[in-house]
């Protein structure tokens, strides 16, 4: 009998740190060594996904910068950060299917090292007399930084095991999100000591080389990642693909809407300065980006899709009191429940990602499938259906802040976009339910197989 092996093996066949052999599966492999240098990939990983979101989200404070003298109106602005969430969730399609083609360690320094383009020309256009054109294109170009997620996430996938990925995903994901609050911390600092927005880029620049640096030197490439085309294709014919990706929009759709249009909100509907919004604005992106673990554990213990549901009546309830708080105009109210619909926001994301494996395992019982063939369609199904559900989640941004600029072109306050946005989780509320709480799998996917003796799991245990 052969023993396991318990070293990842490099390749001999081509350049870069390739590791051929990776079989985290196996205990004695993962214990020898396998821990170690999956580790040491989700460190580097988080580092330059959490960069990757501080440039995605970073005209979120850029527009905090912008007073009167640049031109440019409240609608401006709004179009403007729309533009580049939407930019941030298209290019985590192709962002998906990169890590396979170049090597998860060569496109991270890759799409780290892409960073300073978006970074670089902020700092060049960041002036007064530029045309409101030129904010926008250069505004789409930080969009790349919302890809970095979805790689990051399918590169991270790929080094743990089942039986940890969970805790994973959950951190690298975290650590991510963290980068919303972190730049918008780094801007409350330059503002309070009267700084501009050139001194906030520049502190980015030789961290995105930082970044790009410690990939090449202690990340590596896994040569066992491949593009299962074949599965993404059935990943975007399978409707609970689709579903998901509206629950999500609901979820992380809200939070990095959220993110970037808190700050303009303040300033525009309660007359805040740029430095008493910046006080403000980090506050909830923290919260929601540390308690979505929370949302993970939660849905672990008492079902995802009973999580989920109960996280969009307490996010309905919120924006109610929101448009009381508008209406009224109540800072402090609306200050503290804004807040809160960020945690809530945080503890979505972790129960709506969660549901996805559960969902594809309970697929594959319904089919009659047991045992590790259950395992591995689920498996496959959820990992080419993550890509997507994350790219059309992070549209709900794209919505949000578009709803705010109309809101405020035609009411004068956001208002018309938090009722909007109550009767939307309300929906998805009856979406969760009726798709997931309603009746068991068996039901939901009735065919004649169906019909047979086999074991029922009910979408409330995913």
């Amino acid at each position: 009998m052969t023993a396991p092996s318990t070293a990842p093996a490099p390749s001999s066949s081509r350049g870069g740190r390739w590791i051929e052999n990776w079989d985290p599966e196996d205990e004695a492999f993962w214990n020898a060594t396998g821990e170690k240098v999956a580790r040491r990939n989700l460190i580097f990983s988080v580092l330059s996904e959490h960069i990757g979101f501080s440039i995605w989200t970073m005209w979120s404070v850029l527009v905090l910068f912008m007073g009167p003298e640049y031109g440019l109106t409240p609608a401006d602005k709004f179009l403007l950060t729309s533009m580049v969430t939407l930019v941030g969730s298209v290019v985590r399609v192709p962002y998906t299917f990169a890590v396979a083609i170049f090597g998860g360690r060569n496109w991270t320094i890759v799409s780290a090292s892409l960073l300073l383009v978006p970074t670089v020309a902020a700092f060049a256009v960041m002036k007064p007399g530029t045309s409101f054109d030129t904010f926008l294109l250069v505004g789409l170009l930080a969009g790349i930084g919302g890809g970095n997620f979805a790689s990051s996430m399918t590169n991270i996938n790929a080094f743990f095991p089942l039986r940890k990925k969970g805790w994973a995903l959950g951190l690298n994901a975290g650590g991510g999100n963290i980068g919303v609050p972190v730049i918008q911390l780094v801007a409350l600092a330059i503002i309070g000591a009267s700084g501009g927005p050139r001194l906030l880029l520049g502190i980015y620049i030789p961290l995105i080389l930082l970044a790009a640096v410690l990939a090449a030197l202690f990340m590596d490439n896994l040569s066992s990642v491949k593009n299962d085309t074949g599965a993404a294709k059935d990943a975007a014919k399978d409707a609970h693909t689709w579903i998901m990706s509206f629950l999500y929009i609901g979820t992380f759709g809200s939070f990095i809407g959220y993110a970037f249009a808190f700050g303009q909100v303040l300033q525009v509907q309660f007359g805040r300065t740029p430095l008493q919004a910046a006080y403000l604005t980090f506050i909830g992106p923290l919260l929601g980006s540390l308690i979505r673990p929370v949302g993970g554990w939660l849905a672990d213990r008492y079902g995802g899709a009973k999580i989920t549901l109960w996280n969009y009546v307490g996010m309905a309830a919120a924006t109610g009191v929101l448009v009381v708080a508008s209406m009224q105009k109540s800072l402090p109210l609306f200050v503290s429940v804004f807040v809160a619909l960020f945690v809530l926001t945080g503890l979505g994301n972790g129960s709506t990602y969660k549901m996805i494996p559960g969902i594809f395992q309970a697929k594959a019982v319904a089919k009659g499938l047991q045992g590790e063939e259950a395992a591995a369609y689920g498996r496959r199904l959820s990992g080419a259906s993550m890509g997507l559900i994350g790219a059309v989640g992070a549209l709900g941004g794209v919505g949000i802040n578009l709803a705010f600029r109309q809101s405020y072109l035609s009411y004068g306050s956001g208002t018309g976009a938090f009722v909007a946005f109550l009767a939307f989780y309300g929906v998805c509320f009856v979406v969760t339910w009726a798709v997931y709480l309603r009746r068991p799998v068996g039901q939901v996917h009735a065919n004649a197989a169906a019909s047979e003796a086999k074991p029922q799991l009910s979408y409330a245990e995913v």
